[in-house]
């Protein structure tokens, strides 16, 4: 096992990015291949941060030769996220409804947990 508390956010990380890198290494010990996947989530979150300053900067809606449309950006930011949620989904992590789970406890490991689910 790696001690991820002792790695710092990866090279080139942006603030969004950084955040979330120390929230997660704060709190669970990840092992290699989780530490590159943790790393996808960091450039991904990122990407959408960029992706909204776009949208702030630009309007929801922007001019074309073929009339007003959705900004580009929106389109990417609904793909990345899906990455994201998957990225997520991969690392298994516990979910907000697991408090019973302590803080500092390692990830459950019965299976890969899906982007989507049935609530029963």
């Amino acid at each position: 096992m790696t001690k991820a508390k002792a790695i710092g956010a990866p090279p080139g990380a942006g603030a969004a990015g950084k955040r979330l890198w120390v929230s997660i290494v704060g709190a669970y010990e990840l092992e290699e291949h989780e530490l590159a996947q943790l790393i996808e989530v960091v450039r991904t979150v990122d990407v959408l941060a960029e992706l909204d300053k776009a949208v702030q900067r630009d309007g929801v809606v922007v001019p074309s030769p073929q009339g007003e449309r959705a900004h580009p950006a929106l389109v990417e930011a609904r793909q990345q996220r899906l990455v994201l949620a998957r990225l997520l989904a991969a690392l298994r992590l516990p979910a907000g409804d697991e408090k019973d789970c302590k803080a500092t406890s390692r990830q459950r490991r019965t299976g890969v947990r899906g982007v989507y689910g049935i609530v029963t």
